[in-house]
C-alpha cells in the first residue's frame, strides 16, 4: 500500500514539469534568465562592497596579471595583449600626469582605434573621469559638450585639429589645456601628445590616484540628445558599467569569444556593453573604425568571430548585400544589440544561419532596460519577476497630441492593459538611481514625472512608447517628443532647427522625422516658412547644413509652407506633418529634395518612387 502512494505521489510530481510548460513555454529560459539574474546581482553587491572598490579597470589589470600574452585588441594590422594593453596605458597616464588630478575629467575627441582605449584606460587609472565626445560633432555642439562636463583638458586626433581650431579661441579662454594626437605639431594653444606619451614611463601609476574611486563616482559623459536641445552629457557612474558589461553574460558570452566591434565607441552600445563587457568575460576584441558591409563577414572569418554587435540599421545593410555561396561559412553564434526590425531578423537568420540574436533595449541614462534572453522575433526583451522587483517599472497612458500622460481624476497616471501601448516609465530609487545631465539640472528634471502611482513618488520618463503581450514580451512601437533615431542617432529636432533658422530666408522651422519604406527609424525632414519678400536660397541652405551637421542629422526633405500650423497652446504640430510624409501626390506644398553632392532639388514623383523601391539609398 506505501508503495502505492509513493509511486502515485512520484507519477504526479512527474507530471508537474510538463504542466508547468503547458503554462509557460518559455519556462526553462526564464529559469536560466533567472540564474544568471542571480548571480549577476550577487557580483554586484560583491563590487560595490568590497574594500578598496574594485572597478572595471581592475577586472582589466586582473586580466593583464593572469593572461598577459593574451589578444585583448586587434585593430587593422596590429594586435595588442592585455599586457601591451596595460603598458600603452601607463604611458598615458605618465603622459597626462601633470595636466590632471585625480577627479578631473577630460575629453576624449577620438574615434575608432586602439589610442582611444589606451586613453580611457589612462584616465581611469589616474582618477580621472573620461567625457566621450561624438566626433561628428562641430562648433557650437562641440564647444557645448565639452564644457556641460567641466573637462580640464582636451585630447583630439590628429584628424579632427580642424574641429579642434574652430573652437580653440573659446576653449583657450576657459584655461583648457588642449593636446593634439599627432608628432610634431605643437602651436599657440596646442600640444602635442603622441610625443609625450612615446617619451613617457611604462610604469604604473600608483594605485592611490584612485583611492577615491567609489561606485557612485561618475567615470564617464556619454552623449546623449534625449528628447531635446544640445546633446547632453550622462552621467554614468562606475556602478552602471559593471551593471551595462555583465550584459555579455546574459547573452551566453563566453572567455574564449572574440568580439567584433565596429559601433562607435563614443557611443554607450560599442563602449559599455562592447568593450566594457569584453573586458569583464576577459576576451579578445577586433575593433574597426567604422562600419562596412562589403568588409564584414570577410573580417568574421579572417579573426574567428564568435561574437557581433549591431543596430538595427548594420543588420538591414548586411541583408542588403549580395548574396554569396560563403554566407553561412562563419563562426559567429551570437549578435547582441538593439533596433533589428522583425522582418530583417527572420532575412539575417534564414541568410546567415542559426545566429542567436540577443536584442535588448535602454537608453544610456535611463534605469531600466530589457533583454529578450527568449530570441522572439520582433521583441526587444521579455517581462520576468525577478527583473520587475528590482527595477520596478511601468507602460502608462500617453496622449501624442497633448504629449503629455493621461491622469485620472485622481491626477495619477493610468498604467496600460497588456496590448496597448504606452509610455515606458521606471521608478527612480537608491536601488535604481537616475543620475541625469552634467551641469544640466533643467533637463535633468524633464526626464523625472512625479506623483505617477501614488503622491511623492518620481518615475524616469523614457520617451518610447512600449507594448507588451500576454506572454510577457516587449515590443518598441515609437518615440515621442523631439527626437527621432536615424542610422543608429538619436537626432534632436530643435537642434536642427536652432540651425536651419540662421538661414537668412528662412522665417520658421518644424523639424520632424517621417519613415521611409524599408529603412528602419526616421529621416529628418524641415517644414518652413520663408522671410517676406524672399525665397528659398537652396544653395545657402545646403551649405550650412553640411557645415554645421553631421551627415545623419541633416533634413533629407524640406516642405515650404505659407504658414505652420500649432497647437491651441502654440506648440508646433508634428504628428500629422510625419504622417503625410514626402510623397508629392499627397502633398500640395513645395518639396525638395537633399541629393547627394548637389543641394537640394525639387522633389519628383519619381524620386519618391526611386527611394520607396530603394533605387535611390538614403
Amino acid at each position: 500500500m506505501l508503495s502505492y502512494i509513493l509511486y502515485t505521489a512520484l507519477s504526479g510530481l512527474a507530471v508537474v514539469p510538463f504542466l508547468l510548460y503547458w503554462r509557460n513555454r518559455y519556462l526553462l529560459h526564464d529559469l536560466r534568465y533567472a540564474i544568471t539574474a542571480v548571480g549577476i546581482a550577487r557580483r554586484l553587491f560583491r563590487s560595490s562592497t568590497e574594500k578598496p572598490f574594485r572597478s572595471i579597470l581592475d577586472r582589466f589589470l586582473q586580466s593583464a596579471a593572469e593572461r598577459p600574452h593574451k589578444t585583448f585588441l586587434a585593430f587593422e594590422e596590429s594586435s595588442y595583449t592585455y599586457a601591451q594593453a596595460d603598458r600603452e596605458s601607463n604611458r598615458v597616464a605618465a603622459a597626462l600626469s601633470s595636466a590632471l588630478e585625480p577627479g578631473d575629467t577630460a575629453a576624449v575627441f577620438v574615434g575608432n582605434e586602439p589610442m582611444f582605449v589606451w586613453l580611457w584606460l589612462g584616465l581611469a587609472k589616474l582618477g580621472c573621469t573620461a567625457a566621450l565626445l561624438n566626433c561628428n560633432v562641430r562648433s557650437k555642439s562641440l564647444l557645448h559638450c565639452f564644457s556641460c562636463c567641466d573637462a580640464k583638458v582636451l585630447l583630439a586626433a590628429a584628424e579632427l585639429r580642424g574641429a579642434v581650431e574652430e573652437v580653440l579661441p573659446d576653449l583657450k579662454r576657459q584655461g583648457v589645456r588642449v593636446f593634439i594626437l599627432g608628432e610634431g605639431d605643437a602651436s599657440e594653444g596646442i600640444e602635442c601628445l603622441s610625443d609625450k606619451i612615446r617619451q613617457a614611463s611604462d610604469r604604473p601609476p600608483s594605485p592611490e590616484l584612485r583611492a577615491d574611486v567609489s561606485p557612485k563616482s561618475p567615470a564617464l559623459y556619454i552623449y546623449t540628445s534625449g528628447t531635446t536641445g544640445l546633446p547632453k552629457a550622462a552621467v554614468i557612474n562606475h556602478e552602471r558599467i559593471w551593471m551595462a558589461s555583465f550584459l555579455q553574460s546574459v547573452a551566453g558570452v563566453r572567455s574564449d569569444d572574440v568580439i567584433y566591434i565596429c559601433l562607435p565607441l563614443y557611443h554607450s552600445s560599442g563602449f559599455l556593453m562592447g568593450l566594457c563587457g569584453a573586458i569583464e568575460k576577459g576576451i579578445t576584441v577586433v575593433l574597426k573604425r567604422k562600419f562596412s558591409a562589403s568588409n564584414f563577414w570577410n573580417d568574421c572569418r579572417k579573426y574567428n568571430i564568435t561574437v557581433i554587435q549591431y543596430i538595427g540599421e548594420i543588420m538591414r545593410y548586411l541583408c542588403n548585400t549580395s548574396q554569396r555561396d560563403n554566407d553561412k561559412d562563419h563562426k559567429v553564434r551570437i549578435a547582441i544589440g538593439n533596433g533589428i526590425r522583425a522582418d530583417t531578423w527572420v532575412d539575417f537568420l534564414r541568410r546567415f544561419g542559426n545566429v542567436c540574436i540577443c536584442e535588448c533595449y535602454g537608453a544610456t541614462e535611463g534605469n531600466v532596460g530589457f533583454v529578450n534572453y527568449v530570441g522572439k522575433i520582433g521583441a526587444i526583451g521579455k517581462e520576468h519577476f525577478l527583473h520587475k522587483m528590482g527595477c520596478p517599472y511601468a507602460l502608462i497612458r500617453y496622449d501624442t497630441e497633448k504629449e503629455e500622460p493621461v491622469r485620472d481624476c485622481r491626477g495619477f497616471c493610468i498604467e496600460v492593459p497588456i496590448g496597448e501601448t504606452g509610455l515606458l516609465v521606471s521608478k527612480i530609487s537608491a536601488r535604481t538611481p537616475f543620475s541625469g545631465y552634467a551641469n544640466n539640472k533643467q533637463q535633468t528634471e524633464k526626464k523625472k514625472l512625479r506623483d505617477v502611482f501614488v503622491k511623492g513618488d518620481v518615475y524616469f520618463n523614457s520617451g518610447d512608447l512600449l507594448r507588451k503581450d500576454h506572454e510577457g514580451f516587449v515590443f518598441f512601437q515609437d518615440r515621442i517628443g523631439d527626437t527621432f533615431r536615424w542610422k543608429g542617432e538619436n537626432v534632436a529636432t530643435t537642434e536642427i532647427a536652432d540651425h536651419l533658422l540662421m538661414v537668412d530666408c528662412i522665417e520658421e522651422v518644424n523639424v520632424y522625422g517621417v519613415k521611409v519604406p524599408g529603412h528602419e527609424g526616421r529621416i529628418g525632414m524641415a517644414a518652413l516658412t520663408l522671410k517676406e519678400n524672399m525665397d528659398f536660397d537652396g544653395k545657402a541652405v545646403y551649405q550650412h547644413v553640411k557645415s554645421y551637421l553631421p551627415s545623419y542629422a541633416r533634413p533629407r526633405f524640406i516642405r515650404i509652407q505659407n504658414a505652420l500650423e500649432v497647437t491651441g497652446t502654440f506648440k508646433q504640430l508634428k504628428v500629422k506633418l510625419a504622417e503625410e510624409g514626402f510623397n508629392p501626390s499627397v502633398i500640395e506644398d513645395r518639396l525638395l529634395f537633399l541629393e547627394d553632392n548637389q543641394g537640394y532639388v525639387p522633389m519628383t514623383q519619381q524620386m519618391f518612387n526611386s527611394i520607396a523601391e530603394g533605387r535611390i539609398k538614403l
